[in-house]
C-alpha cells in the first residue's frame, strides 16, 4: 500500500533552511501537517503584529544597567491608526514633542531609538541583549550617548524626529521589522547620520535579521560599530557607506582599539 503523503526529494535540504521548501504532498495538496504549520506561523505574525508595545519594563530593565531612558509616541493615536496611517508614525505626538525639545541635556554623538515597529515582539526578545553586545563597542569608540528613547507606534523616519529635536549628530533606531512566516521576531537597525525630516531613505543603512536565529547580537553590534565608526569618520551614512565590516581587506583601516573590540 502507497503512503497517502509524498515526501519531497529536497526534503534534506529542510535541516538548513526555516524556509518553506520539500514540504510533500498528499494528492495534489500539502500534507495537513504542513497546513497547520503555516496556519500557526501565520497567527504568531499577527500577534507580534498587534501584541502592544510593554516600554515600561523595558525602561526599567534597561535603568536597572545604567542606561537613562525617555518613551515618546509618534502621531498615530492607536494601532489601528498606525497600520493604516503610516505617515503618522513617521512624525512626533505633539507632548512627545515639547517633552525632548525642553530637555536640557546638551546633544549627543549618538541617539539609540527603540521602537514597537511592525513587532513590538522582536523588540522585547532582542533588543536588551543586542544593547549589552553594543555597550563596549561605544565606550571603546568614545561616543557620547544620548538617553535610550523608547518610541511608540513608531515608522523608521520618527527616528529622524527624535534625533532631530535632541540634535543628534547619529541616530541609531532598532525597530520590530514586518514579522515573516518563519520570523515572527526579527530586529532591524537603521543607522542615519545627522537625522532630520528631510532625510531620504537612501541615507541611513539598515542591518536586518538581528537573532539568535540569524544576525546573532555579537555580530550586528559588531557591524553597528563598525558602521558607526565610518559614518564618524566620513560625515555620512546612506548609499554612500557600504558595509564592508567583513572584507579582511579593509581590516587595516579600523582604528586600534577598535580592532581590539572586535576580535
Amino acid at each position: 500500500m502507497s503512503k497517502p503523503v509524498h515526501v519531497n526529494r529536497w526534503d534534506a535540504l529542510r535541516a538548513f533552511t526555516d524556509a518553506r521548501i520539500a514540504l510533500g504532498r498528499t494528492g495534489s495538496s500539502l500534507p495537513t501537517a504542513e497546513l497547520l504549520k503555516f496556519g500557526l506561523a501565520h497567527a504568531q505574525a499577527r500577534d507580534a503584529v498587534h501584541q502592544p508595545f510593554d516600554s515600561d519594563t523595558l525602561a526599567g530593565t534597561l535603568q536597572e544597567q545604567a542606561w537613562q531612558t525617555l518613551t515618546v509616541h509618534s502621531q498615530a493615536a492607536d494601532r489601528t491608526a498606525y497600520l493604516r496611517r503610516p505617515d503618522l508614525g513617521r512624525r512626533l505626538a505633539p507632548d512627545s514633542r515639547s517633552l525632548l525639545l525642553g530637555l536640557p541635556e546638551k546633544p549627543a554623538d549618538l541617539l539609540l531609538v527603540v521602537a514597537d515597529g511592525l513587532s513590538s515582539k522582536a523588540v522585547h526578545r532582542q533588543a536588551l541583549p543586542l544593547l549589552q553586545a553594543l555597550r563596549p563597542y561605544l565606550d571603546g569608540l568614545g561616543l557620547s550617548v544620548a538617553p535610550v528613547v523608547l518610541a511608540h507606534q513608531s515608522r523608521v523616519a520618527l527616528g529622524d524626529d527624535i534625533g532631530e529635536c535632541l540634535q543628534a549628530r547619529a541616530v541609531a533606531m532598532l525597530i520590530g521589522e514586518r514579522p515573516g512566516l518563519s520570523s515572527p521576531d526579527s530586529l532591524g537597525i537603521y543607522l542615519t547620520w545627522e537625522p532630520n525630516t528631510r532625510r531620504r531613505e537612501s541615507e541611513r543603512n539598515c542591518i536586518s535579521n538581528v537573532r539568535p536565529e540569524g544576525l546573532d547580537y555579537p555580530q550586528a553590534a559588531f557591524k553597528l560599530a563598525w558602521l558607526l565608526e565610518q559614518a564618524f569618520q566620513r560625515r555620512l551614512t546612506g548609499v554612500e557607506l557600504k558595509d564592508e565590516s567583513d572584507n579582511p581587506a579593509l581590516q587595516g583601516q579600523v582604528s586600534p582599539r577598535y580592532s581590539q573590540l572586535g576580535g
